[in-house]
């Protein structure tokens, strides 16, 4: 694909954002204290129990990402998946009780290598310090350093999560991921309910300035007709290049400009209509985002910023504390199911070493 991204690079509206320095991203400057925190969680919850926890997760995802930087999208939406819950919920397996989240049309496009990090970094947290950690807390760690380590701001996580026991359903699932099929109206409408405003909505779907789209996705903006709001030789190239038919199952970057690097490029890609997704390119043509977009495109600071903010406060979402939950030993089984499973063994060992 990168000659279909660079075939893109003169489109420009501002083209000074396009000549903006790829220096190095650091640490955002936040007030944290002015921050709200929900009760249970802290900026040094793990100090004593854990003091090496994020240096263990940021040293081995930089691993990873020199050898796959495409990783990094995938860690920070499988947070994203989790987080109107943000209990580690969507990394928990099926069972007898139902299927998981992991089984929701919202969810079966995540990467599984994603599941397969968290769960290595567990391991290595849990060789370092025990079972203290919560999964919950690892996923939002991964997530913060996806997005440093692609090129983005850097900044303080709350933790003291709590891994929950259930997960939830199919038709919770999707009342609380909207589809990228969706429009401003319908993804303001449903953040509002959880208290993140537009300028959050903003802020977060720029999350797609690294990732991959499949055709499935944005196919009802290309046929029967193009959409009117999408570039004509955007579309072209789409048609041509990845989705040659209404059946195709292609793929392509969400972010034609940069696609392996967290900036505001994203963001110059809606202001000459080459969103891909619905719930993209409609906040430039919604006048309640159109002015936040712009202000992102122009001042890439101004972004990182308020994606910071909008990252801590989304990672708060219906978070367990205290002495709900639990930090699993397994990321995808709960502790219960675990120790049932550890019980027949021993019961079966026990039952041989007799018979002997």
């Amino acid at each position: 694909m990168a000659g279909f991204a660079s075939s893109f690079g003169c489109v420009l509206l501002i083209s000074s954002v396009l000549l903006a320095s790829y220096a190095c991203a650091s640490e955002v400057e936040i007030n944290y204290s002015s921050l709200p925190i929900v009760k249970g969680l802290s900026w040094s919850f793990y100090e004593s129990s854990c003091p090496k926890l994020e240096s263990v997760v940021r040293k081995e995802l930089k691993k990873i990402f020199k050898k796959d930087i495409g990783q990094a999208a995938g860690l920070l939406r499988l947070h994203f998946h989790d987080c109107f819950g943000c209990d580690a919920s969507v990394l928990l397996d099926g069972s007898t009780s139902g299927p998981s989240e992991q089984d929701a049309p919202p969810n079966l496009s995540l990467r599984a290598t994603a599941f397969e990090i968290i769960d290595d970094l567990r391991e290595r947290v849990q060789k370092q310090c025990g079972q203290v950690v919560s999964c919950a807390d690892i996923t939002a760690i991964a997530a913060r350093d996806s997005v440093f380590l692609s090129g983005g701001p850097d900044y303080n996580v709350p933790l003291g999560r709590r891994d929950g026991l259930t997960f939830a359903t199919r038709e919770v699932t999707l009342a609380n991921l909207p589809a990228p099929s969706s429009n401003a109206s319908v993804i303001l409408d449903s953040l509002a309910t959880k208290k993140l405003d537009a300028a959050d909505v903003v802020a977060l779907s720029g999350g797609h300035t690294i990732g991959i789209g499949h055709c499935a996705a944005f196919i009802e903006r290309l046929y029967p007709t193009q959409d009117p709001t999408m570039d004509k030789t955007f579309a072209k190239n789409l048609k041509k290049d990845v989705c040659p038919t209404q059946n195709s199952n292609g793929s392509t970057v969400l972010d034609i400009r940069s696609p392996n690097k967290f900036d505001n490029k994203y963001y110059v890609d809606l202001m000459n209509r080459q969103g891909l997704f619905t719930s993209d390119q409609d906040l430039y043509t919604d006048s309640r985002t159109k002015d936040i977009v712009t202000s992102f495109a122009v001042d890439e600071d101004l972004f990182f910023e308020q994606f910071a903010k909008s990252m801590i406060k989304m990672g708060q979402l219906s978070v367990l504390t205290g002495k709900k939950g639990e930090i699993r030993a397994n990321c995808s089984v709960r502790n219960s199911d675990n120790i049932k499973l550890k019980s027949v063994v021993e019961d079966e060992e026990e039952v041989g070493s007799s018979e002997l």
